[in-house]
Formats: structure tokens, sequence, C-alpha cells
């Protein structure tokens, strides 16, 4: 009984084994054919003179059909697993940012204290400061920050960027914007699910609409949810001109496609130093 158990394992092992490597070799192989040097040919020819059908004819007869079948089936399986993959990393993603977000408020809620009575003493106003920003899929929420500047500071400009030595800034702004203590409230918005502890910064509707129009391929970042930190957070400056914000998309756009644990943890390490450092702080 137990030698059937055994060989019957064994055969399922060995027959998943070989499944899986005609599948890779039947994918790789279509993957290398789908467009061959006759089909490129082919393409260029149908371009130059569309009523000229010789060439098409003959690259649908190089066509095999068997090593598509067994790459459309391998596609499959291997789409599985990728949505598999996927999901549970959207899945541990989404625990991580609720963790966090919670040990964040508990082990930090001395500092926030300290924080609001200070910026009660230091200025008039309210201690935090809301403001509509994008988030994912282009919708809009509200994102919390300790305010560090006076009160109504665009009352007379409109929406501007952070200057560096800005004058709108209150007595303590300027320390809390270089240590970046301003952003700790949007731990909040992590919990709500408006944002992600890493991902794009979520950035103004007026800007967005700008950007759009300038900067091709900006919608791109909406695809995901925003971040208090990310990749173009750790390796650039603040924004100060559009230069800047096609140089930040770059980094945003390669964390989206390289998107995984690994990423997500050489960022959380980069934004230590940032914070320590004061690095890109304005």
């Amino acid at each position: 009984m137990r030698k059937s158990v055994r060989k019957l394992r064994n055969f399922i092992f060995s027959f998943i084994a070989i499944w899986t490597l005609l599948v890779s070799m039947a994918t790789a192989w279509a993957a290398i054919s789908i467009l061959s040097p006759e089909e490129e040919a082919a393409t260029v020819t149908q371009k130059a003179d569309i009523s000229s059908t010789t060439t098409i004819q003959k690259v649908d007869k190089a066509r095999a059909p068997e090593p598509a079948t067994l790459a459309l089936f391998g596609g499959g399986f291997l789409g599985m697993i990728i949505s598999f993959v996927r999901r549970t990393y959207a899945f541990a993603k989404r625990m991580f940012d609720v963790v966090a977000s919670v040990a964040g408020l508990i082990v930090l809620s001395p500092l926030l204290l300290m924080m609001t009575l200070l910026i009660k003493l230091t200025s008039k106003g309210p201690i935090f400061y809301t403001q509509t920003r994008v988030g994912r899929d282009g919708g809009l929420f509200d994102i919390y920050k300790f305010r560090t500047m006076v009160q109504d500071a665009e009352k007379n400009t409109g929406p501007v960027w952070a200057a560096r030595n800005d004058n709108r800034l209150t007595p303590i702004g300027g320390f809390l914007r270089k240590a970046h203590i301003d952003e700790i409230p949007q731990l909040i918005n992590v919990l709500r699910g408006d944002m992600s502890i890493i991902g794009p910064r979520p950035e103004r509707p007026m800007f967005v609409d700008q950007f759009k129009q300038e900067i091709p391929y900006y919608s791109e970042r909406l695809n995901v949810k925003p971040g208090i930190t990310g990749l173009a957070q750790v390796w650039h400056r603040y924004d100060e001109s559009i230069a800047d914000v096609k140089k930040k998309l770059r980094y945003d756009l390669l964390y989206i496609k390289k998107m995984c644990f690994w990423a997500d943890i050489a960022i959380v390490l980069r934004t230590c130093r940032v914070i320590i450092t004061g690095e890109g702080a304005r």
C-alpha cells in the first residue's frame, strides 16, 4: 500500500515537472519566434505597398499553430502564477501598511504631542493642515500634515512649490520639514486606505492636470496608491521645476514596474537614512 502511494506521488511530481519544463520551453520558443525575420520583412513590405499581398501570404504559411497553442496554455499557466504573486504582494503590502501605521502612531505619540504643543505656541492657526490630493486612479482625498507655514500662506500667491528658505515657514516649520516630522500624520491616511507607506507622492489636482498635458506618461503613476515615501523621494530633492518632476517620474515608473518586497525594504532603509541626515529637505 505504501509503495503504491509512493509511486503515485512520484508520478505526480514527475508529471508536474515535465509539464512545467515543456510549457517553459514552448513559451520561450514562441516568444522568440513571434516576429521572425521573414515576418518583419513582410511587415515593412506591407507598409511600403499595401496592395502587395504575396509576402503576407508567405508569412501566414510560415506560422506554426502548434507552438502558438502551447504558448497560449503556457501563458495562461504563467499568468495564473503571476496573478497569484501580485495578489499576495498586494495583501502583504496592505498588512504592512496597517501594522506600520498603528505601530508608528503609538510609538511616536509622545513626539506628536510635543510637536502639537510647539506648533500651537509658536504660530497662530490650526495644528494640522489638510490639502486635497490626487490618489489612485485619479480619486481625490484630503492629506494630513503638521502645519509648517503661516495661516493662509497661499492667499496672495495661489498654489506654488515650496522654495528654499521659504519666508512663509513658521518658526518651527523649517525644522519639521527638515526632519520630515510634518509627514507623520499621513499615517492616518494610510490607515484609511488613501495612501500606502511606499509609493509615488500624491500631488495637487491642478498640478496633476498640468503635468498630464506637459509630461508624457505622467498619468501612469496614478495606477498605484500614493505613498508617504518612495523611490523618487529618497533619491531626489523637492520639486522646483518641471525638469525635477520629469526626473521623479522616471523613479516612480521604475518603482511601479519593479514593485516587490525587496524594493520596499530598500526604500524603507533609504528613508531612514534621509530622515537622519535630512537629505533633500526644505
